[in-house]
Protein backbone atom coordinates (compact mmCIF):
# COMPACT_ATOMS: atom_id res chain seq x y z
CA UNK A 1 0.00 0.00 0.00
CA UNK A 2 1.68 3.43 -1.13
CA UNK A 3 2.54 5.52 2.13
CA UNK A 4 0.91 8.45 0.81
CA UNK A 5 -2.66 7.38 1.79
CA UNK A 6 -3.96 4.33 4.44
CA UNK A 7 -6.22 3.28 1.65
CA UNK A 8 -7.40 3.11 -1.66
CA UNK A 9 -10.91 4.21 -0.99
CA UNK A 10 -11.09 7.64 -1.75
CA UNK A 11 -9.66 6.64 -5.17
CA UNK A 12 -12.20 4.95 -6.51
CA UNK A 13 -14.83 6.04 -4.66
CA UNK A 14 -14.99 9.32 -6.88
CA UNK A 15 -15.44 7.33 -10.10
CA UNK A 16 -18.21 6.03 -8.69
CA UNK A 17 -19.78 9.60 -7.34
CA UNK A 18 -18.96 11.36 -10.48
CA UNK A 19 -20.36 8.20 -13.25
CA UNK A 20 -22.90 7.34 -11.28
CA UNK A 21 -24.20 11.16 -10.69
CA UNK A 22 -23.89 11.84 -14.44
CA UNK A 23 -26.17 8.71 -15.13
CA UNK A 24 -29.02 9.57 -13.45
CA UNK A 25 -28.68 13.44 -14.82
CA UNK A 26 -28.86 11.86 -18.40
CA UNK A 27 -31.86 9.48 -17.56
CA UNK A 28 -33.45 12.49 -16.23
CA UNK A 29 -32.54 15.15 -19.03
CA UNK A 30 -33.00 12.66 -22.39
CA UNK A 31 -36.74 12.48 -21.99
CA UNK A 32 -36.99 16.14 -22.62
CA UNK A 33 -34.57 16.11 -25.77
CA UNK A 34 -35.15 15.36 -29.47
CA UNK A 35 -33.00 14.36 -32.56
CA UNK A 36 -29.98 12.24 -32.95
CA UNK A 37 -28.78 13.69 -29.27
CA UNK A 38 -31.19 11.89 -27.40
CA UNK A 39 -29.87 8.35 -28.52
CA UNK A 40 -26.20 9.55 -27.78
CA UNK A 41 -27.12 10.37 -24.10
CA UNK A 42 -28.92 7.40 -23.75
CA UNK A 43 -26.19 5.72 -24.77
CA UNK A 44 -24.14 7.79 -22.46
CA UNK A 45 -26.45 7.05 -19.65
CA UNK A 46 -26.52 3.22 -19.87
CA UNK A 47 -22.78 3.18 -19.83
CA UNK A 48 -21.93 5.65 -16.68
CA UNK A 49 -24.60 3.25 -14.78
CA UNK A 50 -22.84 0.25 -15.94
CA UNK A 51 -19.49 1.45 -15.88
CA UNK A 52 -20.44 3.08 -12.45
CA UNK A 53 -21.71 0.25 -10.79
CA UNK A 54 -19.14 -2.14 -12.03
CA UNK A 55 -16.11 0.13 -10.26
CA UNK A 56 -18.25 0.37 -7.43
CA UNK A 57 -18.22 -2.94 -6.04
CA UNK A 58 -14.42 -2.14 -6.23
CA UNK A 59 -15.40 1.25 -4.38
CA UNK A 60 -17.20 -1.01 -1.47
CA UNK A 61 -14.51 -3.33 -1.37
CA UNK A 62 -11.61 -0.92 -0.65
CA UNK A 63 -14.29 0.69 1.55
CA UNK A 64 -14.63 -1.86 3.68
CA UNK A 65 -11.02 -2.55 4.10
CA UNK A 66 -11.00 0.98 5.48
CA UNK A 67 -13.50 0.31 7.89
CA UNK A 68 -11.59 -2.52 9.04
CA UNK A 69 -8.59 -0.95 9.30
CA UNK A 70 -8.53 2.92 10.34
CA UNK A 71 -7.63 3.40 13.32
CA UNK A 72 -11.13 5.38 15.50
CA UNK A 73 -12.82 6.30 18.51
CA UNK A 74 -16.11 5.61 19.54
CA UNK A 75 -18.27 8.45 17.87
CA UNK A 76 -16.05 8.27 14.80
CA UNK A 77 -16.79 4.26 14.61
CA UNK A 78 -20.64 5.55 14.44
CA UNK A 79 -20.38 7.82 12.18
CA UNK A 80 -18.25 5.16 9.74
CA UNK A 81 -21.15 3.02 10.37
CA UNK A 82 -23.45 4.93 9.11
CA UNK A 83 -21.84 5.78 6.21
CA UNK A 84 -21.43 2.23 5.80
CA UNK A 85 -24.75 1.71 6.06
CA UNK A 86 -26.02 4.25 3.46
CA UNK A 87 -23.35 2.72 1.04
CA UNK A 88 -24.45 -0.70 1.46
CA UNK A 89 -28.07 1.33 0.45
CA UNK A 90 -26.02 2.83 -2.74
CA UNK A 91 -24.61 -0.45 -3.87
CA UNK A 92 -27.75 -2.40 -3.56
CA UNK A 93 -29.64 0.06 -5.76
CA UNK A 94 -27.51 0.72 -8.04
CA UNK A 95 -26.93 -2.75 -9.39
CA UNK A 96 -30.04 -3.47 -9.15
CA UNK A 97 -30.88 -0.41 -11.25
CA UNK A 98 -27.94 -1.35 -13.80
CA UNK A 99 -29.58 -5.02 -13.96
CA UNK A 100 -32.50 -4.23 -15.07
CA UNK A 101 -31.29 -1.33 -17.68
CA UNK A 102 -29.46 -4.49 -19.04
CA UNK A 103 -32.25 -6.60 -19.17
CA UNK A 104 -34.31 -3.88 -20.67
CA UNK A 105 -31.87 -3.31 -23.22
CA UNK A 106 -31.51 -6.57 -24.33
CA UNK A 107 -34.75 -7.26 -24.84
CA UNK A 108 -34.92 -4.49 -27.02
CA UNK A 109 -37.46 -2.41 -24.62
CA UNK A 110 -37.32 1.39 -23.70
CA UNK A 111 -36.75 2.67 -20.16
CA UNK A 112 -39.83 4.22 -18.81
CA UNK A 113 -40.33 6.74 -15.98
CA UNK A 114 -40.51 4.21 -13.19
CA UNK A 115 -36.87 3.67 -14.01
CA UNK A 116 -35.57 7.40 -13.79
CA UNK A 117 -38.23 7.63 -10.59
CA UNK A 118 -35.93 4.94 -9.19
CA UNK A 119 -32.39 6.30 -10.50
CA UNK A 120 -33.63 9.47 -8.96
CA UNK A 121 -34.10 7.73 -5.48
CA UNK A 122 -31.02 6.13 -5.85
CA UNK A 123 -29.00 9.21 -6.86
CA UNK A 124 -30.46 10.78 -3.59
CA UNK A 125 -29.26 7.87 -1.47
CA UNK A 126 -25.76 8.51 -3.68
CA UNK A 127 -25.52 11.62 -2.12
CA UNK A 128 -26.40 10.95 1.48
CA UNK A 129 -23.51 8.30 1.18
CA UNK A 130 -21.49 10.64 -0.22
CA UNK A 131 -22.35 13.74 2.34
CA UNK A 132 -21.62 11.14 5.78
CA UNK A 133 -18.19 9.71 4.20
CA UNK A 134 -17.49 13.85 4.04
CA UNK A 135 -18.37 13.68 7.28
CA UNK A 136 -16.21 10.83 8.03
CA UNK A 137 -12.92 12.71 6.79
CA UNK A 138 -13.48 16.08 7.92
CA UNK A 139 -15.43 16.25 11.03
CA UNK A 140 -13.75 13.26 12.68
CA UNK A 141 -10.20 12.82 10.88
CA UNK A 142 -10.46 9.37 9.67
CA UNK A 143 -7.70 7.79 7.35
CA UNK A 144 -5.68 11.60 7.84
CA UNK A 145 -2.37 11.11 7.60
CA UNK A 146 -1.68 14.70 9.05
CA UNK A 147 -3.28 17.71 9.55
CA UNK A 148 -1.59 21.03 8.87
CA UNK A 149 -0.18 23.62 11.25
CA UNK A 150 -2.50 26.96 11.62
CA UNK A 151 0.41 28.95 11.47
CA UNK A 152 3.71 29.02 10.12
CA UNK A 153 6.04 30.54 7.21
CA UNK A 154 4.70 32.04 4.03
CA UNK A 155 0.75 31.64 5.56
CA UNK A 156 0.20 34.94 5.70
CA UNK A 157 -3.23 35.26 4.03
CA UNK A 158 -6.27 36.98 6.35
CA UNK A 159 -9.21 34.66 7.77
CA UNK A 160 -12.76 35.85 8.36
CA UNK A 161 -13.84 36.70 11.59
CA UNK A 162 -10.04 37.93 13.08
CA UNK A 163 -8.41 34.38 12.26
CA UNK A 164 -4.81 34.11 13.20
CA UNK A 165 -4.00 35.39 9.82
CA UNK A 166 -4.88 38.54 10.92
CA UNK A 167 -2.12 38.85 13.05
CA UNK A 168 0.59 37.17 11.50
CA UNK A 169 -0.55 38.06 7.83
CA UNK A 170 -0.07 41.53 8.53
CA UNK A 171 2.86 41.10 10.25
CA UNK A 172 4.56 39.26 7.45
CA UNK A 173 3.35 41.76 4.80
CA UNK A 174 4.72 44.26 6.92
CA UNK A 175 8.00 42.26 6.55
CA UNK A 176 7.69 41.73 3.02
CA UNK A 177 7.07 45.61 1.92
CA UNK A 178 10.16 46.50 3.91
CA UNK A 179 12.38 44.09 2.61
CA UNK A 180 11.08 45.80 -0.84
CA UNK A 181 11.83 49.39 -0.44
CA UNK A 182 13.87 50.94 -3.08
CA UNK A 183 16.06 53.47 -3.32
CA UNK A 184 15.22 56.80 -5.69
CA UNK A 185 18.07 58.96 -4.92
CA UNK A 186 19.44 58.46 -8.22
CA UNK A 187 16.39 58.88 -10.40
CA UNK A 188 17.24 63.03 -10.36
CA UNK A 189 20.47 62.13 -11.68
CA UNK A 190 18.73 60.31 -14.78
CA UNK A 191 16.39 62.34 -15.39
CA UNK A 192 18.71 65.60 -15.77
CA UNK A 193 20.94 63.13 -17.99
CA UNK A 194 18.28 62.51 -19.87
CA UNK A 195 16.97 65.97 -20.35
CA UNK A 196 20.61 67.33 -21.57
CA UNK A 197 20.99 64.50 -24.11
CA UNK A 198 17.53 65.94 -25.50
CA UNK A 199 18.74 69.32 -25.86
Amino acid sequence: MPEIIPNLHPIFVHFTVALLSLSVALFVVTPFIQGPLKTQWQTVARWSLWFGAAITVITALTGLNAYNTVAHDTPSHLAMTDHRNWAVATITLFLLLAAWSIIWVRKGKTLGAAFVVCMVVAGAVLGSTAWHGGEVVYRYGLGVMSLPQSSGDGHDHSHAGGGHGDHHGAASSHDEMSEMDMDFSGMDEMMDDEEQHQH
